[in-house]
């Protein structure tokens, strides 16, 4: 689909176009170079054929919904993942891109988001999945992703905007997290009778502002300690541990560690230690079924 002599903006939205990974996005994209494309004679059988390829898109997403088949990329769920879930314009896509390594698209109209955006936020040498899922409501919000997470932060920017949300969380099995954003508009009396209402509702909460970025840190700090998961760590003989912990459920085995790391790896264990929590002393040697606490670090020599 190249082409000559365009204005930077339909080369942004080719780009956008190539970049595509669900169709929503491509129908997107075209609909912007076309609206980009020069509307002068040397640039009319180009026209054209965008008009024709966007024609059949449509009646590709058409066609597709019909037969109950989704255009949603598949999304891998990770050993924590917590999901953005809020109404449109609070705050979703910039608070994505505060906690973790995306940049997503922000803009003041409603909708941005069709499709649900993945990053990965780091934090204590973890790696934590966060999801901004589509506005509540929005014909694009994935109720699928919602009913599966680990965690919930529910955007807020008004009190009354919980009870409206809560309202399509029946069938929610994670844990949930208020975050009420934008008190850079708020004075200091104001916050402080928002935090007294959210604390006699007994909510677990963060006042945050995704502008100022107060609050951003003890939002995180909430994140990863909702989920119950303990880290572990592996090393090898004369080795030093590992950089990433492996993130287990509480009361694991060291054999739950091993197969972990590779189906089958506890049978070719021949001698294991351990350092931290659990220990009793440094380099204590234990058996597979020794129970791991958060922060341990295990050492395994094989056969």
């Amino acid at each position: 689909m190249a082409s000559t002599n365009q204005s930077p903006f339909y080369k942004k939205a080719e780009e956008k176009f190539l970049q595509a990974k669900t169709n929503d996005e491509k129908l997107e994209a075209l609909r912007e170079m076309i609206k980009e494309c020069p509307k002068h004679k040397s640039s009319e059988k180009m026209l054209a054929n965008l008009k024709t390829r966007l024609k059949k898109l449509e009646t590709q997403i058409t066609k597709s919904k019909k037969s109950g088949k989704s255009s949603k990329i598949g999304i891998r769920k990770e050993d924590m993942q917590a999901i953005i879930i809020g109404l449109t314009n609070s705050g979703k896509s910039s608070l994505l891109s505060l906690l973790t390594n995306t940049d997503p698209q922000i803009a003041d109209y409603n909708f941005t988001t069709k499709n649900p955006i993945i990053g990965m936020m780091d934090y204590l040498s973890t790696q934590i999945q966060i999801i901004e899922n589509p506005a509540i409501d929005s014909d694009y919000y994935d109720k699928g992703l919602v009913n599966t997470a680990d965690t919930l932060l529910i955007l807020i920017t008004n009190l009354e905007q919980i009870k409206k949300i809560e309202e399509k969380l029946s069938k929610t099995i994670g844990k949930r997290i208020i975050v009420f954003n934008k008190i850079d508009k708020l004075n200091q009396t104001e916050k402080r009778k928002l935090s007294a209402t959210l604390q006699s509702k007994k909510y677990n909460f963060v006042l945050i502002s995704t502008k100022t970025q107060e609050g951003i840190e003890e939002l995180k700090n909430k994140i990863f300690n909702s989920f119950d998961k303990i880290r572990v760590y592996t090393k090898e003989p004369g080795k030093e541990k590992s950089k990433k912990p492996i993130v287990m459920v509480p009361r694991s085995t060291v054999k739950d560690v091993a197969e972990k790391i590779l189906k089958g790896f506890s049978e070719k264990v021949k001698e294991t230690k351990i350092w931290g929590p659990s220990s009793k002393f440094p380099g204590q040697k234990i058996g597979l079924t020794h129970k791991l606490k958060d922060l341990d670090v295990v050492e395994f020599k094989t056969r």
